[in-house]
């Protein structure tokens, strides 16, 4: 299938890329869970799978090369595989034939399905109309992901129509790349005040606008819905929204996940969401605000987020132009016993060595911060010697570490491996784009056969070795096959 070009969100990026995951297959006798990504299905393939489908719970195919006929016969095994709850049909050309035959199947009383992925599936307007019977007539499902097809504003609102069914429960609705636009908020609105179920809704990736974002939040507002999850990235928000958003914050005290990113919303925009985010009623747990062109001016609001909202674990600010003084400012709130932040994304903003002191302090002092992830940020050798020395503090439980294209060469090697030795907890390591060269990937492969190191995954993207130094790694990973390496 011809991908589309779209700007990927930097989590998803580093999760589903740099982590490496395999094309594995893998049948659990346990939990009859059929999990395969990236083959090519032959005949005699398909037909064997087919056989072990009829008892799964978990069906799982994406990149498979899956096509409408493949869906007759999935179909069939909706139907007749009575502990089917969850299809994951991702990246595949299904087209909306392929989805009139899925939803023959969906549609049988006989099927208990709860959980149906369907992005990237080449579906347009047309497949809406038999989705939304399924919405319609199916209470069992709970969860629709149908972003990144060419739905449209005119598919969406005949979703809405079934979601307003009285027998639709469902809970998750995912639409992201769907080609929406700002009319697509009124029928949104009436879906949202009819189903009190939903709990998250996810629309990144639409030229919505300031207006009908807007119109969405005071709908929010006002709906009987738990919403625990609203994303809106790259959907053309300003600052001009954010007293909106702010009153879902303030409003909704079930709302733990926002993420705002890739809109130029500015530090005044920040300033507005931060009355929401400090709220009493507000619980928020994971904020993204990647690329919203916020400056260090950001970092006194934000500071004063992460050392009083005890419920913030994960918050995003990358691609933001913080500098060294708003890394400061953030690292003083990190210090203060009352912050409970476990992730902390801070990738390419402008920092330098300047604030690595003021990170170390902050390291060997916070208890609960357990990833770090500061790539493509200027901080050098000295600067990574300076963190190291919070890294070792026993009070420091850090468990992975990104510095990814930090300007390190081998001189700081050999104290990143008497963190590795040193720290147990420290699982994951990104050292990607450094010109670490033989001399420094030897000592970080030292460190791996040191017993007391535990580092599970070391990511080395490229970095530029010798012949032999490959075969070093190689043999290091057949020796401890519990490493992985990634270059």
């Amino acid at each position: 299938m011809a991908s589309r070009e779209k700007r990927i969100e930097p989590h998803r990026q580093e999760r589903d890329g740099q982590r490496g995951i395999s094309s594995n297959d893998l049948v659990s006798t346990v939990k009859m869970e059929l999990d395969i990504q990236c083959e090519e299905m032959s005949p005699s393939r398909w037909a064997e799978l087919l056989s072990t489908m009829k008892s799964c719970k978990t069906i799982r195919l994406d990149d498979c090369n899956l096509s409408s006929s493949n869906c007759e016969d999935l179909s069939s095994i909706i139907n007749t595989n009575p502990y089917l709850t969850e299809l994951k049909l991702n990246n595949n050309e299904l087209g909306d034939a392929g989805i009139e035959y899925l939803c023959k199947g969906l549609l049988m009383p006989s099927c208990s399905l709860q959980k149906l992925w369907l992005q990237n599936c080449n579906l347009t307007s047309a497949s809406c109309e038999t989705l939304r019977s399924v919405l319609s007539a199916q209470p069992s499902l709970t969860e629709l992901h149908v972003g990144d097809n060419k739905l449209g504003t005119a598919g969406v609102k005949v979703l809405c129509q079934g979601m307003m069914n009285p027998n639709c429960q469902l809970q998750k609705l995912q639409l992201e790349y769907c080609e929406l636009t700002a009319d697509i908020v009124e029928a949104l609105n009436a879906a949202l005040q009819s189903k009190p179920t939903l709990k998250e809704l996810s629309l990144s990736n639409n030229t919505l606008g300031d207006t009908a974002v807007k119109q969405l939040c005071r709908g929010l507002v006002e709906a009987s819905c738990n919403l625990e999850l609203l994303h809106l990235e790259n959907c053309g928000i300003t600052s001009d929204s954010c007293q909106e958003i702010s009153a879902v914050l303030s409003n909704k005290s079930s709302l733990i996940d926002l993420s705002v990113g890739d809109n130029k919303i500015g530090d005044s925009g920040l300033a507005l969401l931060c009355q929401g985010l400090m709220h009493p009623n507000c619980k928020i747990q994971k904020l993204w605000l990647w690329d919203c062109d916020l400056t260090s001016a950001s970092c006194k609001d934000l500071s004063r987020l992460i050392s009083t909202k005890e419920t913030l674990t994960e918050i995003s600010l990358i691609d933001n132009n913080l500098r060294d003084l708003g890394m400061e400012m953030l690292c003083q709130a990190l210090k203060d016993p009352k912050s409970k932040l476990q992730e902390l994304w801070i990738r390419e903003c402008g920092l330098t060595t300047a604030c690595c002191k003021a990170v170390s302090s902050a390291l060997s002092m916070n208890k609960h911060l357990k990833v770090l992830h500061m790539g493509e940020n200027k901080l050098g050798d000295a600067g990574v010697e300076l963190m190291c020395e919070g890294l070792l503090n026993p009070t420091c439980n850090i468990q992975s570490l990104w510095l990814g294209n930090c300007d390190l060469t081998a001189a700081c090697c050999a104290t990143l491996a008497t963190v590795m030795a040193t720290k147990q907890c420290l699982t994951e390591l990104d050292l990607s784009y450094n010109s670490l060269e033989d001399e420094g990937v030897r000592k970080i492969c030292e460190a791996l056969r040191n017993p007391n190191c535990n580092v599970q995954q070391l990511i080395l993207y490229d970095i530029f070795w010798s012949s032999e130094v490959d075969d070093e790694l190689r043999a290091l990973e057949e020796t401890k096959p519990e490493v992985k390496i990634i270059s």
